[in-house]
């Protein structure tokens, strides 16, 4: 007689991006074995994963005000005989570790992004009231060796991991000291995992690595994310291959050669610059400068001339003077961005900006951060609206909120929404853009023989 493991709650929000996203996923995969489920509320789990993230104070702070709530639901649990395990994971963890457990003793378990894997042996350990409560190390090899190989992917598109860390030390960022230095993922590992997830359905890959473009296989040498991707390429049911967040100083040419080459590389590419004055992205520790970005753009162009360029930027940086901005707005109208992030600077203790001199008014951070996300907007409408027309292959993700509409993604990650039939979920199907909005197309299925 076999006796079924008891199904256990699983509630895991996720702050951040997209790597954040990826690990989220690898959570659930991992405490599958031990019966957990996803649930979509908190207060029902047995299990509450936060997996947090650390680039500005807002998302901290949001995070122990979360902590709050689920003391209340711990306590509401207790008091009806039940029980609530309550874990803090990602950069958060990594970075404030003790800090978390003084603040909020609701928390059972702290686990930093490289010791995730470690979560089923923490909870045993907690579940019998003995052992440790922190684990946040940096053994990124461990952490994907002990991994389960098989992914559990609902969806057309995944993401994937490839690089963790980053060995820039921008100095506004706390990547080096919350996740590492670079490590890269075997590229034979890397494979192992797509094939899982194209067998799964999944028609696009996102590659993600907090500084993608510095992949370098430990197993295979020579071979960088240029390679990666056309090994990738490869797979049988695998379409679409994006990967993010890059840095311009390792954008190489085999790279820059795989966006005019290889079908399946879309043509999108999200490339930070930060800021358009050299006087600032000196202070920041960038490595390059507005003119060998642009050059960089240029050339990235010339190999795909179609290719959407996507990037990043922080106003209000220590220092940043009125001439400082208008030379960051001058590099947006020479590049032309078909989206971007933007955000006031976020002094992170412990990083090396929040200590220099010239800290900008909030007030002036603000009109400054108004100004250019006008600039931005505008650009973003009119790479949308230049689409009008144009037939672009969608890959149909998703129901729309009307009957009969699908959603799905053009080659320049735009939401395309229309009126199609549900056989087309998980295909790659060409659609007319009849308009645009800032954020979205619409258009209608295209006559294979228009």
């Amino acid at each position: 007689m076999t006796t079924e493991t008891p199904v256990r709650r699983l509630y895991v929000k996720t702050y951040g991006c997209q790597m954040n996203v990826y690990d989220s996923e690898r959570m659930a995969d991992v405490l599958r074995p031990l019966g957990y489920a996803i649930t979509d509320t908190p207060d029902e789990a047995d299990l509450v994963v936060l997996n947090t993230c650390h680039i500005r104070e807002k998302a901290t702070e949001k995070v122990y005000s979360e902590l709050g709530q689920l003391k209340r639901m711990k306590q509401a649990r207790a008091d009806a005989g039940g029980a609530m395990t309550i874990a803090v994971a990602g950069c958060v963890a990594q970075a404030e570790g003790e800090e978390i457990l003084r603040r909020q003793p609701a928390v059972d378990l702290v686990v930093g992004p490289q010791a995730y894997h470690q979560l089923p042996e923490l909870i045993a350990r907690s579940h019998r009231s003995r052992g440790e409560r922190l684990a946040a190390d940096f053994a990124a090899e461990a952490k994907f060796d002990a991994l389960p190989a098989e992914r559990a992917s609902t969806g057309v598109t995944a993401f994937l991991t490839v690089q963790e860390g980053c060995d820039k030390f921008c100095t506004f960022c706390v990547v080096p000291y919350t996740r590492g230095a670079e490590w890269s993922r075997p590229a034979a590992a890397v494979e192992a995992e797509a094939r899982v997830l194209a067998a799964q359905g999944v028609r696009e890959v996102t590659l993600l690595g907090q500084n993608v473009n510095a992949y370098s296989a430990p197993d295979a040498e020579g071979l960088g994310l240029a390679g990666l991707v056309r090994r990738l390429a490869k797979i049988e049911g695998l379409d679409r291959i994006r990967y993010t967040t890059s840095h311009p100083a390792d954008m190489d040419d085999a790279l820059i050669a795989a966006h005019g080459e290889v079908e399946a590389l879309m043509p999108y590419l999200h490339l930070p610059v930060q800021a358009g004055s050299d006087k600032v992205l000196k202070a920041m520790n960038r490595a390059h400068t507005a003119e060998s970005y642009v050059r960089l753009i240029e050339r990235i162009r010339a190999a795909r001339p179609d290719i959407a360029i996507s990037g990043d930027f922080i106003v209000g940086f220590p220092g940043e003077r009125d001439s400082d901005f208008e030379a960051t707005l001058s590099l947006v109208r020479d590049v032309g961005y078909a989206s971007a992030f933007s955000f006031k600077y976020s002094r992170r203790p412990g990083t090396p900006a929040a200590a220099m001199m010239g800290q900008v008014a909030p007030a002036v951070a603000d009109a400054r951060l108004q100004a250019l996300q006008t600039l931005l907007v505008e650009q973003q409408k009119a790479f949308n609206a230049a689409q009008v027309g144009r037939v672009l292959p969608v890959l149909f993700e998703k129901p729309g909120r009307h009957p009969g509409q699908l959603i799905g993604r053009s080659p320049y990650l735009q939401s395309v929404h229309l009126e199609a039939p549900a056989a087309l979920m998980g295909q790659i199907a060409p659609v007319r853009i009849a308009s645009a909005g800032q954020n979205s197309l619409a258009g209608e299925l295209a006559l294979e023989s228009a």
